[in-house]
């Protein structure tokens, strides 16, 4: 006997008002979310995931519009529910996990506080019970000491603390069915791993049916009963996890696939030509050596984010540093880049002390070594176009004069796989990935011999990220470049490291090559980094396919 769908969406169309006219970026979507089901809707960003989920639960945008279709729930169709009607149902029948922890609580009320707000809406109870669901609810989602937590800001918790805390609002008044939107992309995998298994207990106690929307197919593999697929608003395929992953019907997620950096085993051999540079390196070659770094914050009793980090990077090669928030992997990065004097120990670039440089010497020194950041979208500075942020640095720099500097520009446009004509657009015409293009163009047209990517692609979907990965490849193997990778991604870092550090509250915990490192670690929370990778499902079902 078949179970009844708490979530049935029928040729679902939905656009969006602007200065140019209608946009549509839903169109004829249908499917159904069955109690006690995980629904993957699966896409790159524009395909109109988001949309659909905000469509059910009646959060558009002021200038989104459902053109048709019908959105029912239990039977009940809310397309054309004004926001007045959807107050009785967001909390207590559909609950939202929204992508961003850090944005999504109010910062000037207590989690105590934020979490009895939807309690109080909806009646729940007086004062003394509300407050005994949030310390339960806090519980529930694996909070520890739920009263002090309580009565703390959001700022006071970490990434995967606050995510929980909007899992237990989703929660709060167990509704039939949750939204999850990108509710674990911000998130290390072992703190992914903790909330999607969390979500997992959930929907078997209550029967929740998920609607679990995420660019990440590898996650999807893991977690979801049925996927959906996504294009340009269009639905490409759905059907169950395992029937869309072992012969999948379009080629769009056939490349999706094929992108997932957690899925691709070839990777290790695209490594050969560095992996013979490590083996031959004599002491000349180790461009980069850290060596006993120490790193403290504030006065009287200092907070030691970096202890005794030491590790050597060969020129030409990629050397990764991985760990979980907090880890002291970034803090490393700004060490190495300059931007911080380090407490202890040395930082030798081309045998000189980073730490001596002086004024001219440190800009000199900015030269050789160049940091991309982690988000495109604030990276880039709005008001100027694309060939005024890459001409930048050698403005800056005194470099050649006009007409030079703008062949070196249109050099490194190109280099990095952009159209001439992105030199005139401004960065909000722009799409993440072109984005994240322009800030590695700025970065290398000073010619540097380091460059410093701080989880410079994790903030973009897989397909964006793989031709990303691929870029910055080809680029070392072009330029001779050599990279320092901070990433809390070991899909991401196993395909393009060679050697690797694994950091753990302030400490390197494990050093070695990566094969050694993925394929023998030697420590148990390099283990646990590595068990928590998703798509691990679909790994399995590709090595029991292969003869």
């Amino acid at each position: 006997m078949s179970i009844p769908a708490i979530l049935s969406v029928r040729e679902l169309s939905v656009s969006y008002r602007t200065r140019r006219g209608d946009a549509p970026a839903v169109s004829t979507v249908s499917f159904d979310v069955a109690a006690g089901e995980v629904l993957a809707v699966v896409g790159e960003s524009g395909s109109g995931k988001t949309t659909i989920a905000q469509a059910v639960i009646g959060l558009l945008a002021e200038n989104g519009r459902i053109d048709s279709g019908e959105i029912l729930v239990n039977g009940t169709d809310v397309a054309g529910w004004s926001s007045h009607q959807f107050e009785s149902v967001r909390g207590k029948r559909i609950g939202l996990i929204p992508q961003d922890p850090n944005n999504s609580l109010n910062p000037v009320k207590t989690i105590g506080a934020n979490l009895a707000e939807v309690l109080r809406i909806h009646r729940f109870g007086t004062p003394p019970v509300i407050r005994a669901r949030v310390l339960e609810l806090l519980d529930r989602v694996g909070i520890p000491e739920p009263e002090r937590r309580a009565r703390q800001y959001p700022h006071e918790l970490s990434g995967g603390m606050k995510q929980r805390v909007l899992i237990a609002n989703a929660i709060a008044l167990e509704p039939e069915l949750i939204i999850a939107d990108e509710a674990t992309s911000a998130l290390d995998v072992t703190v992914q791993k903790h909330i999607l298994d969390l979500l997992d207990d959930l929907r078997r106690e209550f029967g929740t049916a998920i609607l679990f929307v995420t660019h990440d197919l590898a996650v999807a593999a893991d977690r979801a009963s049925r996927i959906l697929v996504l294009k340009n608003g269009r639905v490409q395929e759905q059907g169950p996890t395992t029937a869309v992953l072992a012969d999948p019907a379009t080629e769009y997620t056939r490349k999706l696939l094929s992108d997932a950096p957690s899925m691709v085993a070839r990777d290790r051999a695209a490594r050969a030509v560095p992996a013979g540079l490590l083996h031959a390196a004599t002491d000349a070659d180790r461009i980069l050596r850290v060596d006993g770094l120490v790193q403290e914050f504030g006065r009287g009793t200092p907070f030691r984010a970096v202890d005794q980090v030491s590790f050597d990077v060969v020129r030409g090669t990629t050397h990764a540093i991985v760990g979980e928030s907090g880890s002291g992997k970034t803090t490393v990065a700004r060490a190495v880049a300059g931007f911080r004097t380090p407490t202890g120990g040395t930082i030798r670039v081309n045998g000189a002390n980073v730490a001596l440089h002086k004024r001219e010497g440190l800009r000199q020194f900015r030269r050789q070594v160049q940091l991309v950041y982690q988000n495109p979208f604030s990276s880039l500075d709005p008001r100027q176009s694309v060939g005024e942020i890459v001409s930048e640095p050698l403005r800056n720099f005194g470099i050649g004069d006009k007409t030079s500097r703008a062949a070196t520009v249109a050099e490194f446009i190109d280099r990095v796989a952009l159209p001439a004509s992105a030199l005139t657009r401004l960065p909000r015409e722009l799409s993440g990935g072109q984005r994240q293009r322009v800030a590695i163009a700025r970065a290398l047209v000073l010619h540097p011999e380091i460059v410093v990517l701080d989880e410079a692609v994790s903030a973009l979907d897989v397909t964006v990220q793989a031709q990303i990965l691929a870029l910055l490849e080809r680029l070392q193997a072009e330029l001779g470049l050599t990279y320092l990778f901070i990433s809390h991604d070991l899909a991401v870092v196993r395909h393009i490291a060679d050697t690797i550090s694994v950091m753990q509250n302030g400490r390197v915990v494990e050093n070695g090559d990566a094969g050694t490192v993925f394929d023998a670690p030697a420590e148990d929370y390099t283990r646990e980094l590595l068990d928590a990778i998703p798509g691990q499902r679909l790994v399995n079902s590709e090595l029991e396919r292969t003869p």
